[in-house]
């Protein structure tokens, strides 16, 4: 018993010293220099710059296209998970991968493609144009941006989704139907609670990397539009203020920590 741990905690190790180099250390960092003043005394002030107003408004920003996003990608993925629950297991299988085939491109690849479709002389307005419609100038504004977070985080939602409805027994939803039940019943009252941690699982999968992103707002927004994510990464890359940027960073931090707490509060409630 006592060699099988120590073999155990052996082949553990290499994940471990993983963990700690790549998460606990700069995790530390990071909380260190937000805490701290340029003389390594304790402040406050890195995170209360939060309250500046051009802070404040990148922060609501970043949120609302979160937000939107997210709902954007349950709306497209939930229909779908279901249509694709309903087909065989290879055919929903060739789906799947169809929306994961992308996320094995380089994410700055995948944006580019979107630059590349709708900036003023692209690939849309090239077809609008062929077929006598108007031009569609949506590249550099907050439209572009969520395009770009709908691309790239739609499989994130997908994916949860497509587990969770998989796994609601057919036998439920046909007791469901002979109780006298219609489809809008069935769906409201057995589909739909069933699937809630699929959903919620998603939404967290999608919300924090769109609330976070700074690549997207900076290619498709054109340095335009300013996110928190592009704040926090020009405090780090240009002007060399680790404290403040990191400051910033553990106020992203608190938005991810109580997006895991509802999703672990859903989680309990649903075991129950």
């Amino acid at each position: 018993m006592i060699r099988t741990k120590k073999i155990r905690n052996l082949f553990a190790a290499p994940y471990l010293s993983w963990a700690i180099i790549f998460i606990i250390v700069p995790l530390v960092m990071v909380i260190w220099y937000g805490f701290t003043d340029s003389d390594g005394a304790l402040t406050f002030a890195n995170i209360a710059s939060i309250a500046r107003p051009e802070f404040m408004k990148s922060l609501g920003l970043s949120l609302l296209l979160s937000l939107i996003s997210t709902m954007l990608c349950l709306i497209i993925a939930y229909p779908l998970c279901m249509i694709l629950t309903e087909k065989k297991a290879g055919k929903a299988g060739v789906v799947i991968l169809l929306f994961i085939l992308p996320m094995w491109m380089n994410t700055l690849l995948r944006t580019m493609a979107w630059q590349t479709i709708l900036e003023k002389t692209g690939i849309l307005n090239t077809f609008l144009n062929f077929i006598h419609l108007p031009s569609i100038y949506i590249i550099n504004k907050p439209q572009a941006i969520i395009i770009g977070m709908v691309y790239n985080f739609l499989p994130y939602m997908v994916l949860p989704l497509y587990t969770a409805l998989s796994r609601i027994d057919d036998s439920v939803i046909n007791a469901a139907r002979d109780l006298g039940a219609n489809k809008f019943q069935t769906f409201l009252h057995v589909t739909l609670p069933l699937s809630i941690p699929g959903i919620i699982s998603g939404i967290t999968m999608v919300f924090i990397p769109a609330l976070t992103t700074f690549v997207l707002s900076q290619m498709l927004g054109g340095n335009k539009i300013l996110l928190i994510g592009n704040i926090i990464e020009q405090e780090f890359t240009q002007a060399y203020d680790w404290h403040l940027g990191s400051g910033l960073s553990i106020i992203l931090m608190v938005f991810i920590i109580i997006n895991m707490v509802v999703e672990a509060a859903f989680d309990k409630s649903d075991e129950q």
